[in-house]
């Protein structure tokens, strides 16, 4: 009774901050019979399934619907297969949002087929399947989500970071930095293989029947998850996974995970889950051994999900990486050089030579990437890279400049300008040498010093990395 109360005070909570659907007048658009009786709340009974058989009204009550669009409006996001905007949206939602909210709680509606996009992988291995729903699906979805998160949140595991309020990544890295301090410097890295491809259609449905007691939500819920993908001019039906893409997939996943996360708490276990990217930290390798085996039986046994071995494995913590960082002895962080890499290759296409645009609109584009990848990766002990990569970037542009002057003239001009003398300037100028090699010489570096390129606005990763240390 205690778990009611609680979900009674959640849902009271919700109407009390604007939502409409336990008022005593009935919700706009709800056609007549689909009235709620009074401000009271038909529970499910004994089963502890929390939610009421007219959870649909929360769902669609017209506060929930706006907070719903607002958050959409705010990751703005393309067109679906309908080509409606989020602009065009709002307009058509003023007209037709009541008869949209009384087919939803009449259980008339209909989702449209996800767009389906391809984006490579960060590793540059293959391609993930993206699924783009229409504006007016992820409104709903929305709106499904911000009823639904509360009630299961509250019952997830504390080791799991991934797409839940209040925690993130960086949580998720302290606490493994703890495990290892602690002398668990042992990882089983579990890698699930397209995981959100992989879902259990099935399994997802019953998780959600122990707690929905409403059929109109539960039906909505399975018609997304089989929702077609348009590809190709063909629409194709999908019997299995959450579509990467959608607001409803990252709380489907953690739903589907948690049972995993309940697992491995029984068993005593320590660990951190992002989505489903998850590690355990044990003593010895024999242990790790020992839990990757038994683990992965429960996983492909009873969770109906596969694990890839070739990138599943046991190691020491200083030869995997979790969430772009590697966490070696001592639980300390530094980045992964593979997500070093991935910056470079995000350089060399801005600062690519053929560009044709000018120095500043470079600058500005790479100070976007930066400050993003510098904000993420501000825990690093690893200052040293920071310095390499500055100097690193500041030679790329130090060569797009010399470039960009074109001509031995214009070269030469451009050194004499910034304090080179006569000789060294043409003889940079006149020199043979590729820009690469060009853009080391001492004449370049001195007429594109530092202090040129602070005057330019560059974001120079050390120094915000030092001043982000002192906050």
């Amino acid at each position: 009774m205690e778990r009611h109360k609680q979900i009674a005070y959640q849902l009271d909570l919700f109407a009390e901050q604007g939502g409409d659907a336990v008022s005593h007048s009935p919700s706009p658009g709800v056609p007549e019979g689909l009235e709620e009786s009074g401000s009271q709340v038909t529970w499910a009974g004994e089963q502890e399934r929390a939610l009421t058989e007219c959870l649909m009204q929360h769902v669609c009550s017209s506060d929930n619907f706006r907070r719903a669009y607002k958050q959409v409006r705010q990751n703005n996001g393309s067109p679906g297969v309908d080509g409606q905007n989020i602009k065009s949206f709002g307009e058509w939602y003023i007209i037709n949002g009541d008869g949209m909210r009384s087919s939803l709680l009449m259980g008339k509606y209909a989702p449209s087929p996800v767009k389906s996009v391809e984006i490579p992988k960060p590793d540059g291995k293959g391609v993930r399947l993206l699924g783009i729903p229409t504006v007016r699906d992820r409104v709903v979805q929305q709106a499904i989500y911000q009823v639904l998160n509360p009630l299961f949140d509250g019952e997830f595991s504390q080791c799991s970071y991934g797409f839940r309020e209040g925690r993130n990544a960086h949580q998720a890295l302290r606490k493994s930095g703890e495990y290892i301090k602690g002398g668990r410097g042992i990882v089983v890295d579990i890698d699930l293989e397209k995981f959100f491809d992989k879902v259990n259609h099935d399994r997802l449905m019953h998780s959600l029947s122990l707690k929905i007691g409403d059929k109109v939500l539960l039906r909505l819920i399975r018609m997304y998850l089989q929702s077609g993908i348009f590809s190709g001019g063909l629409v194709s039906q999908r019997t299995e996974g959450t579509p990467q893409g959608s607001p409803l997939s990252p709380l489907l996943s953690n739903i589907v995970l948690d049972e995993l996360d309940k697992e491995l708490e029984k068993r005593g276990h320590q660990f951190c889950r992002y989505a489903d990217d998850c590690n355990i930290y044990v003593r010895t390798l024999k242990s790790g051994e020992r839990v990757m085996a038994s683990i992965g039986k429960f996983i492909e046994g009873r969770l109906k999900l596969k694990i890839n071995r070739q990138k599943s494995k046991v190691v020491p913590s200083g030869e995997t990486k979790f969430l772009g960082y590697r966490i070696v002895k001592d639980g300390i962080l530094t980045i992964s050089p593979a997500n070093i890499e991935r910056l470079k290759d995000k350089v060399r296409k801005i600062t690519t030579r053929n560009r044709g645009v000018s120095l500043k609109l470079i600058i500005s584009d790479l100070n976007n990437v930066l400050r993003g990848w510098l904000q993420y990766f501000r825990f690093t002990r690893w200052r040293g890279v920071l310095v390499e990569i500055d100097g690193w970037i500041r030679r790329r542009l130090r060569c797009y400049k010399l470039k960009q002057c074109k001509n031995v003239y214009t070269i030469k001009l451009f050194l004499s300008n910034h304090g080179i003398s006569e000789t060294q300037a043409w003889n940079v100028a006149k020199s043979g040498k590729g820009w690469w090699r060009r853009s080391k010489t001492p004449p370049v570096n001195r007429a594109m010093n530092l202090d040129w390129f602070n005057d330019l606005g560059l974001f120079c990763l050390a120094l915000n990395y030092d001043r982000l240390k002192n906050w």
